[in-house]
């Protein structure tokens, strides 16, 4: 799960499948992204929809995770961009296993 520290309503959380789902989210994200971009790599992959707030909950989410290798570049709009190693010009940052995801059920 996804969720916005201290927030307690559902439209500031987003559940996935399993870590891996999130990963292919990333994936099909252009080298730069804001929350529009996120909408639509969700609906044309296995993600269920995300939309409204949820997408901007992502895209902060991706740049604050060790596991994503981005970067957000602007506020207004909320946009990030991937870093030369996402991009394929260096290593990837290595992945976070599942087993190190804190569950929340």
């Amino acid at each position: 799960m996804v969720a916005r520290a201290n927030a307690d309503s559902d439209g500031n959380a987003k559940q996935f499948r399993d870590f891996r789902a999130l990963e292919r989210l990333y994936d099909r994200l252009p080298e730069r992204f804001d929350a529009t971009a996120v909408g639509d790599a969700a609906a044309t992959g296995d993600a269920v929809a995300v939309s409204g707030t949820r997408r901007h909950l992502l895209v902060r989410h991706f740049a604050e995770h060790p596991g994503f290798d981005c970067e957000l570049v602007a506020q207004q709009p909320l946009t990030a961009e991937k870093t030369a190693a996402a991009a394929g010009d260096a290593p990837r940052r290595s992945r976070v296993d599942e087993s190190e995801v804190a569950s929340t059920h």
